[in-house]
């Protein structure tokens, strides 16, 4: 009996097999692998391969003083480099809109603008007594509350009941500060981590950032507290949780003026936690960090040897594991500065946040360094304020209460039209090589080496489709179907179709296609990179990040290799195929392209003077427009870095001249 169970288990296999064989050979697909993994998959092994040589520097800077000293200071200098230009310093023109007297100190409502007409929202905890003492900058995790959350009002009363001058401060998007509202302050997407990533896609236009434009509020916050009579400016710290231990990290990585300084519940977009849990909100992003070699424990190394506090939760969905890793990578140039001592990990058995233990072992750690005194602290019964009574504005939005408030969407616009002003008189002359800087291609390049699978066939539309798979070095392969005119007639041009919504989505379009193909017109279906046959699934991609492909999109920014770039060295493979199949080498190519494909399409049209006409199937949008539609989805897929310092879409669409076909 045994026998004849395997033998109905093996022809079970086999014909599981011969289904999935019929069913691929009558699909539009091209793929036989997990085909929707193939871009996260090539994207992983490119920024692993970006990070590969970390170790070893690691590992050899911590061998002297001397060495340690100089990787902090190339990791501080790759740092400045990622985080983009900051603005220049401006009156604060600061002013305390109310007083909260409590026992053992007051809570003064602050607003001060970091830039022109840009206001911030901050609470002074100012302790009871003469004489100066340290000042805090205590920065706010997500939480939309931002500085009223119980458990940042309680760290903050905890300071300054034993001596501590804190400001904590409302960041962009949260609290008093919601950047994208209609007249009336509502806001118009759905919460501060979808602010911060739509602006950071916007500010990325213009070669900025938004974890830059967040570090300059926070830097004219500590400007504040050099103005306060009351604050020792000798003994300057700052401390945040989560997003806010973020802010904290890039800024004690960029301030001098910080003494102390406390990591909880420490996150940022290092090689181990985009692997495991794929790219955080805007405000953590910083492209290009991939490409520098910044990982998670580069930012805490930016401050060695100053004293700093790491506070973790065991059961924390930051993965506790990865906080150790980067302890321990800290504490290697900690120990060669002869420092060890003033780095620390605190772990308690609780999950995300600064919880109560962990509020009193980072006052504990700070006293520590500032008074002197590693007495444990021990935190009684703290009563915090409503939301409402801490506000600093009448309204409780910047942008409802002081009629000329600028807001970041604002100043990203206006930079945008002088840089356009800018290139009122540019030479298109000179666009191919500004094209080829943005997509880094460099000029001169040979042509591609392709090499083509071609698999089985498929009947659609009255016509045989070759299924190909183009595949070129370093470069993930591309799925194809390729159909020549009937007959066995010599093509007299070919059209490179690149659906947004993948080949498939085409197959049907019988009229088109047959028209097409019995006018003499080859046909070749292309799905480039993240799109068709290997679109991510919608599950590795939360709706509230306004893009589809948002783990891909981040990730190739982080490599420094933004989607749109790799979509256009797909169009020049594809190009490259068609040069070299002898029964296409010498026919002109046409390109038709949809959605997502549309602005690579027009990138690679301009270095590729061999595609004779570009169709588009929807006008794309420019740079600019993108600006003024701050909350417009799936805005990653077409974000070029700094691209607006050298041309805006309609530049290119000029360059091509007649051979763009518009709808």
């Amino acid at each position: 009996m045994r026998w004849r169970a395997v033998l109905l288990a093996l022809m079970a296999v086999l014909l599981v097999r011969q289904s999935a064989a019929a069913q691929q050979a009558g699909s539009p697909n091209v793929l036989d692998w997990k085909a929707p993994a193939t871009l996260s998959t090539y994207l992983l092994q490119q920024m692993h391969a970006q990070y590969a040589p970390r170790a070893a520097e690691l590992d050899r800077a911590a061998q002297s003083a001397t060495g340690a000293a100089a990787y902090r200071d190339s990791v501080r200098a790759r740092f400045r480099l990622v985080l983009g230009p900051l603005p220049a310093r401006t009156p604060l023109r600061a002013q305390v809109t109310g007083k909260l007297a409590r026992d053992q100190y007051r809570i003064e409502k602050i607003i001060y603008e970091s830039q022109p007409n840009h206001h911030v929202t901050a609470n002074l905890y100012v302790p009871a007594g003469k004489g100066k003492k340290p000042g805090v900058l205590l920065f706010c995790g997500h939480e939309q509350e931002a500085k009223a959350t119980a458990s940042y009002q309680k760290t903050a009363i905890l300071f300054a009941q034993h001596g501590f001058v804190v400001l904590v401060i409302d960041p962009i998007s949260q609290g008093e500060r919601m950047q994208l509202t209609d007249a009336a302050g509502k806001p118009l997407a759905r919460g501060g981590t979808t602010e911060h990533t739509l602006l950071n896609a916007n500010a990325a236009l213009l070669g900025h950032t938004t974890p830059a434009e967040q570090l300059w509020d926070n830097a004219r916050g500590l400007d504040y507290l050099f103005t306060r009579a009351e604050v020792d400016t000798a003994r300057i710290g700052c401390l945040g949780n989560s997003g806010g231990a973020t802010q904290t990290a890039y800024f004690m990585g960029f301030e001098p003026r910080v003494k102390v300084a406390a990591l909880c519940s420490y996150v940022a977009s290092g090689e181990r936690n985009l692997e495991l849990t794929g790219p955080a909100d805007g405000c953590v992003q910083l492209p290009g960090a991939g490409r520098a070699r910044l990982d998670l424990a580069d930012w805490p190394i930016m401050f060695a040897p100053k004293p700093l506090l790491m506070l973790a939760g065991r059961y924390d969905f930051v993965d506790y594991t990865q906080i150790e890793a980067a302890t321990a990578e800290t504490r290697l140039i900690y120990t060669a500065l002869a420092k060890p001592e003033q780095l620390s990990l605190f772990t308690y058995d609780d999950g995300h946040g600064i919880s109560q233990p962990k509020r009193e072992a980072a006052v504990t750690w700070f006293r520590q360094w500032f008074y002197g005194d590693a007495t444990p602290i021990q935190e009684g019964a703290l009563a915090t304020l409503s939301e409402q009574e801490l506000r600093c504005t009448k309204t409780g939005q910047v942008n409802t209460a002081f009629r000329k408030e600028v807001t970041l969407a604002q100043m990203h616009q206006a930079e945008a039209q002088r840089l356009a002003a800018r290139r009122a008189n540019y030479k298109p002359e000179a666009l191919v090589a500004q094209v080829r800087q943005q997509l880094q291609m460099p000029a001169g390049a040979s042509a591609p080496l392709v090499t083509v699978a071609h698999l089985d066939t498929l009947q659609r539309v009255g016509f045989t489709w070759q299924k190909l798979i183009l595949r070129r070095e370093g470069e993930p392969p591309l799925p194809a179907l390729l159909a020549l005119p009937p007959g066995g007639a010599p093509p007299s041009k070919v059209l490179l179709w690149l659906p947004d919504a993948g080949k498939a989505s085409v197959l049907d379009s019988a009229a088109q296609l047959q028209a097409y193909l019995r006018q003499g017109t080859a046909v070749l279906l292309a799905d480039l990179r993240g799109l068709g046959e290997t679109t991510d699934p919608a599950a590795f991609n939360d709706p509230k990040y306004y893009n589809r492909e948002y783990r891909n999109a981040q990730l190739a920014l982080h490599l420094g290799r933004p989607l749109l770039a790799q979509r256009a060295i797909d169009i020049i493979t594809l190009t490259a195929f068609l040069r070299n199949e002898s029964r296409l080498q010498d026919v002109p190519v046409e390109m038709r392209a949809s959605g997502r494909a549309v602005a690579p399409a027009l990138h690679a049209a301009v270095l590729a003077p061999a595609i004779t006409r570009v169709a588009m199937e929807q006008q794309p949008r420019s740079y600019q427009e993108q600006l003024a539609q701050p909350t417009a989805k799936d805005a990653y897929s077409e974000v070029l870095p700094g691209v607006l310092q050298r041309y805006d879409l309609p530049d290119l669409q000029q360059a091509l001249g007649s051979r763009l076909v518009l709808p």
